[in-house]
């Protein structure tokens, strides 16, 4: 178990979540939602359907999935607009809302801060998460998610950040902010970014980055949380470029029995993105 996953545990048993426990179910679907893919391309669209459709069809609860490729205009989802609590992933929302208020006041982040957002973003450390959304509060990170389009993550309003409300929408859009030039985040804002997401520690490298090619880099957040609701909530957003892509996927799930079937679950679906990426 990871350095995340025992602060969470201890902080549920804590009772810190006993106020929200209970979480909105998503609404009902009047069908069953399906992947959906375009591309310039030809034929990618309807493999990677395919086989994403594939690789979720046997996995029990909710998986929600997001796929962008620049270099073939190609897009999948997924349940892209099923909320889901975000656990350690809008961990990426919080250095990008204090990167984006230090650009607004023309100043570099202090030590303190630098030394935080490595410990958060690298080891996914909750202590460190918790000082920085402290710091900045609703107003700053709510303002970051107008900027950046993000109108469908809802922070918690009891100061939970585990329980922000996120999408696949929301977090594709925030992928391609820290991976394309734009106005909300500089250039060096976003080069930060990237560089801390490819240095998580080892322990934490699962989920999206899984099956990828050799010679393509990785940029990757996990989440994970435990509660009475929809059991296991796991989480990967990754980017990645090489091989003649530039790409970044999104996989959210919840009501996953354990850890580890989430793992498992978000590993298929990556596998099979990468595979067709690299053949096309």
């Amino acid at each position: 178990m990871t350095r995340g996953i025992s602060s969470y545990t201890k902080w549920v048993a804590a009772g810190a979540l006993a106020a929200c426990v209970v979480a909105a179910a998503p609404a009902a679907a009047a069908t069953t939602p399906t992947v959906s893919c375009t591309s310039a391309r030809a034929g990618l669209a309807d493999k990677l359907k395919r086989d994403i459709t594939s690789a979720v069809s046997n996995r029990s609860g909710t998986i929600a999935v997001g796929l962008y490729d620049r270099t073939t205009r190609t897009t999948c989802t997924l349940r892209s607009s099923t909320a889901y609590d975000s656990a350690s992933v809008v961990k990426v929302t919080v250095l990008a809302t204090l990167l984006w208020d230090a650009k607004k006041h023309n100043r570099y982040l202090t030590d303190r801060e630098v030394t935080l957002t490595k410990a958060m973003i690298t080891k996914s450390d909750n202590d460190a998460t918790t000082k920085l959304w402290r710091q900045l509060g609703l107003t700053k990170i709510k303002g970051f998610l107008s900027a950046a389009g993000m109108t469908q993550t809802k922070p918690d309003a009891n100061g939970h950040w585990g329980l922000t409300r996120i999408t696949v929408t929301d977090e594709q859009k925030l992928l391609k902010l820290i991976t394309a030039k734009n106005t909300v985040l500089s250039d060096n804002s976003r080069a930060y970014t990237l560089k801390l997401m490819g240095q998580v520690i080892s322990s934490q490298r699962w989920g999206t980055p899984y099956g990828r090619p050799s010679g393509v880099s990785w940029h990757v957040k996990n989440g994970w949380l435990q509660r009475s609701t929809h059991g296991w909530r796991v989480h990967s957003v990754g980017t990645f470029t090489g091989g003649g892509h530039d790409y970044t996927i999104t996989v959210l799930t919840h009501g996953n029995s354990t850890m580890n079937y989430g793992v498992t679950t978000i590993q298929g679906v990556a596998k099979v993105i990468h595979r067709d990426l690299a053949a096309s």
